[in-house]
C-alpha cells in the first residue's frame, strides 16, 4: 500500500461555500458570503495552508455556482497556495469550458491550479443545466473521457455522445506547464475507483461519515488497477469535514448545532440520516470522520488517519453554514500555524 512519504504530505482547506452568518447568528447575503471566502483564502496562503477547494453548489445554502471566478481572485492576491475545485459537477458541465477555466487559473496564479472532478453526489446542477438524472453514469463517463484528451494539450479530436465531436480542435488557453493535476473525487463507488486509475487521475477519498478504515480496501484498489493499467503511483488524498477551536469543548460547542442544521436539512434530499449527540460524539472521535476539535485533537486525527488509508493529502472542509467569519478564520489561522506543523511533526 501507499504511504505518506511516497508523495510530499499536502495539508488543504475546502468549502462548499457554506453561507456565513453575523455575529448573531443571522445569515449574511451571498455576495458577502462569496467576498468572505476571498478573505478566507488569503488568509490560508498567509498562514502556510498547501491547497484552498471550492465546491461547486447551486443553492440558497451553497452559493458557489462559479468557484473559478472566486479562485482567481484568491489567486491574484495570494502567492503559494495550490487552487482548484472541491468538487466540479463534470456530469452536468462542458469538459472544454471546465478545461479553460482552470486553464485560465493556471495561468492565472503561476501554475497553481488543480482540479477534482465528481460525478455529483449534489444533483441541483442537473436540472437547472437541463441533464437527465438517468443519464447520470454514463455523462461522467464520457465527459471524463473528453477531460483526459484536453489534458494531452491541443489538437483535440473526440467523439461521444453526450456533446458534439471535436475534429482537431485547438482548445485554448494552453498551459505553460503541462497539465494540471486532476483528481477524480470518490464517495464510495469501487467503479470510479478503477476510473481514476484508467485515465491516470489522482484519487480523492470524500469521508463524510462513518469509519474512514472502511475506505483503505479503496486504495489499494487504486494501487491494483493502476497497475494493471500500466500507470505510474499517483497520490491518494482524503476529504473530511471538522471545526477547530482553542479547546475540543469549544470545537465542539461551536460545530455541533451549525452540524445538525445543515444536515437536517440536506437529509431531505440526499437521505443522510438526522445526527444525534450520540452519533455526533461518535464521529469525532478515533473511529469516526468529523476532525471536531482543538488542534492537537485534530492534527493527531489526520496523523492517524492517513497512513491507515494510504494517502499523503488531508483536505479539511472547514465551513458549516452558520458559523461566523471570525469562527472561520480562526479555524482557518489554528489550522495553518498549529495543526499543519503538528501533523508533519507526527507523520516525521
Amino acid at each position: 500500500m501507499n504511504t505518506p512519504s511516497t508523495f510530499p504530505l499536502v495539508l488543504g482547506l475546502d468549502t462548499f461555500g457554506d453561507v456565513t452568518s453575523d455575529a448573531d447568528g443571522h445569515p449574511l447575503s451571498h455576495a458577502q458570503t462569496i467576498r468572505d471566502i476571498v478573505e478566507q483564502g488569503v488568509l490560508a496562503d498567509s498562514v502556510g495552508v498547501d491547497y484552498f477547494g471550492i465546491g461547486e453548489h447551486h443553492t440558497d445554502d451553497f452559493p458557489l455556482s462559479a468557484a473559478d471566478v472566486v479562485l482567481g481572485a484568491i489567486a491574484a492576491r495570494t502567492q503559494k497556495i495550490r487552487l482548484g475545485s472541491a468538487v466540479t459537477v463534470l456530469s452536468s458541465d462542458d469538459p472544454v469550458r471546465v478545461f479553460q477555466r482552470y486553464s485560465t487559473l493556471d495561468a492565472i496564479s503561476g501554475g497553481r491550479a488543480e482540479v477534482i472532478l465528481g460525478r455529483g453526489s449534489s444533483v441541483d446542477s442537473f436540472p437547472l443545466f437541463g441533464y437527465n438524472l438517468s443519464d447520470y453514469e454514463e455523462l461522467f463517463e464520457e465527459k471524463t473521457n473528453l477531460f483526459a484528451e484536453l489534458l494531452k494539450g491541443s489538437p483535440v479530436t473526440w467523439q461521444g455522445r453526450t456533446r458534439a465531436a471535436l475534429t482537431n480542435q485547438d482548445v485554448v488557453p494552453h498551459t505553460e506547464h503541462g497539465p494540471f493535476p486532476t483528481w477524480i473525487g470518490v464517495g464510495g463507488s469501487p467503479q470510479s475507483v478503477v476510473r481514476a486509475a484508467r485515465y491516470g487521475f489522482s484519487l480523492m477519498l470524500a469521508i463524510i461519515g462513518g469509519s474512514p478504515a472502511r475506505f483503505a480496501p479503496f486504495a489499494g484498489l487504486f494501487h491494483e488497477a493502476l497497475e494493471h493499467f500500466g500507470r505510474p503511483l499517483l497520490p491518494i488524498g482524503v476529504h473530511s469535514p471538522g471545526h477547530i477551536a482553542g479547546t475540543d469543548e469549544q470545537a465542539q460547542a461551536e460545530f455541533w448545532p451549525r452540524y445538525l442544521e445543515v444536515i437536517s436539512h440536506v437529509s431531505k434530499t440526499r437521505g443522510f440520516a438526522v445526527p444525534s449527540k450520540a452519533s455526533f460524539d461518535h464521529e469525532i472521535g478515533p473511529e469516526g470522520a468529523l476532525y471536531v476539535g482543538s488542534p492537537e485533537t485534530v492534527a493527531q486525527k489526520i496523523a492517524a488517519n492517513l497512513p491507515a488509508l494510504g494517502a499523503n493529502r488531508f483536505d479539511l472542509k472547514y465551513a458549516m453554514g452558520g458559523l461566523s467569519q471570525e469562527k472561520l478564520m480562526t479555524n482557518i489561522e489554528l489550522y495553518g500555524t498549529q495543526v499543519i506543523p503538528r501533523v508533519r511533526e507526527l507523520l516525521g
